[in-house]
């Protein structure tokens, strides 16, 4: 089949490519926003890196938990609403209330009752997560059986998803603006209101507006009822089983490991290394610098990333671009090294567009391919697991995320960084600069290695699609 044509089956409009991306905006502002406000417990509220890292490391693995069996619950749901779209409106509104009561957090309280106290809401805010992402995400899988269009849709939820990581940078900005609130601590109380409310209705938009056939009348799921629970876990064990049977999608999941997290092992040090090692440890004389470094990077991914992975991958196929993208990413990483000079704080800008292409590739090849590979497993086992899959992969994407968080705290444990300390002992930001350009390059050499035998191409993919709609075709 040729490319030109290849093309034309089943496009998704594209008001229903927005809806799932103003969706994938709510799914990464949480976690931008988030990125931002937890700078807050260690700068303003006092809280040790290594509780830090545990705040991070703690509800993500609770998560972990839980996207399985989500996924398991979304495949099987019977329902006049289809499959995926109930959970994820009710997920838009538990992801919303929980976001705000998890920063009521106030200095004059207790580190330990602040600990606990956010990390219970933490707890709710993911459990809520989980039952909005989970069925989000296979919502996407199921919109196209194209393997081009399959790329557009992502690359379109992509881009406006990107605008979280534009926006959410400037809350630094907002946070430490001394007219508006009195301290950050009482800046992420109110803001967090804003951001809660407004994704929550984001979130809210997949659920209203993609449509959706019933399942009602589909006796092919399984019952979901407390009498068969022992059942369907098993069969959510057996689920993740033969997922990572799958040789292309366990491919797809320990590379997204390895370069998430890397890359957010160390996100968070961009904050501290501009303002300890570019401005002497003032926050004020800082500036925006630190907000221009996330944003800047977040608009080059928006305009030159995704858009040129888009057409490479048209061109040359999945994991060439994804290899060529990792590649350049890891010159990003190398010139931070040399770019971030006091003084001169403009010249990191010139790192960004490189650095950008590392993460800012990932999701839109990844979450493609992850659909690829759902119709393999449908040829496989005659079963449509967009859920199931679509949970493990994410999975491993907050395990990742879970880690980095532990990781972040011990390295800045281990590098001694002082919370709150004008100047930082010797050696301390200088070790959290080895590891912001070292650490992501290790993963992502890694990563490029998993998947230099990626064997699901085009052709693949067109060989198996064919045989699934024989098989429908004669049923």
């Amino acid at each position: 089949m040729t490319q030109q044509k290849t093309e034309m089956v089943n496009q998704v409009p594209f008001g229903q490519k927005v809806a799932f991306g103003l969706g994938m905006l709510a799914n990464q502002m949480f976690p931008a926003a988030l990125g931002i406000f937890m700078v807050v417990l260690v700068q303003d509220l006092g809280f040790p890196p290594l509780l830090w890292g545990i705040l991070f490391f703690l509800p993500r693995i609770f998560d972990c938990f839980t996207d399985p069996i989500m996924g398991f619950i979304s495949d099987n749901t019977r329902s006049k609403w289809g499959r995926r779209r109930h959970y994820v409106f009710t997920g838009a509104i538990i992801m919303g209330f929980s976001y705000f009561f998890m920063w009521q957090l106030y200095p004059e309280n207790s580190l330990t009752y602040n600990f606990t106290y956010f990390l219970i809401w933490s707890i709710v805010f993911y459990l809520g997560l989980t039952i909005f992402s989970v069925p989000y995400v296979a919502m996407g899988y199921e919109m196209s059986d194209d393997f081009h269009e399959r790329t557009n849709i992502m690359a379109v939820a992509q881009w406006i998803g990107q605008w979280a990581w534009v926006i959410a940078p400037w809350f630094w900005v907002i946070l430490y603006e001394p007219e508006w609130f009195a301290d950050a601590a009482a800046g992420c109380r109110e803001l967090s209101i804003w951001v809660g409310a407004s994704c929550m209705i984001l979130a809210m938009v997949p659920a209203i507006f993609i449509k959706s056939e019933s399942t009602l009348d589909d006796t092919s799921l399984n019952p979901l009822s407390m009498k068969n629970i022992g059942g369907s876990l098993k069969e959510i064990f057996a689920g993740f089983k033969d997922a990572f049977q799958n040789t292309p999608f366990r491919k797809l999941c320990i590379a997204t490991f390895f370069i998430y997290n890397s890359f957010y092992s160390i996100a968070a040090f961009s904050f501290f290394i501009i303002v300890y090692h570019m401005f002497d440890g003032d926050a004020s004389a800082a500036g925006i610098w630190p907000t221009l470094h996330g944003s800047i990077g977040a608009l080059a991914t928006t305009f030159i990333v995704i858009p040129t992975i888009t057409y490479m991958s048209k061109k040359m196929g999945k994991k060439k671009t994804f290899l060529i993208s990792q590649g350049i990413s890891i010159l990003g990483y190398i010139m931070f090294w040399f770019l971030f000079v006091p003084g001169q704080p403009y010249l990191f800008l010139i790192a960004l567009p490189f650095f950008s292409f590392g993460i800012g590739a990932l999701f839109t090849l990844m979450m493609s391919m992850t659909a690829d590979v759902c119709d393999l497993d449908e040829l496989n086992t005659g079963k449509r697991r967009e859920g199931i899959f679509g949970a493990i992969y994410w999975w491993m994407v907050k395990f990742g995320f879970a880690i980095a968080g532990l990781l972040s705290g011990l390295f800045m444990a281990w590098v001694g960084f002082t919370p709150d300390a004008a100047v930082q002992p010797e050696g301390a930001v200088t070790g959290m600069r080895m590891f912001y350009s070292g650490f992501p390059i290790v993963g992502t050499l890694i990563a490029m290695w998993i998947m230099r035998d990626y064997g699901l191409t085009e052709e693949k993919a067109m060989e198996i699609k064919a045989q699934l709609d024989l098989k429908k075709a004669n049923l």
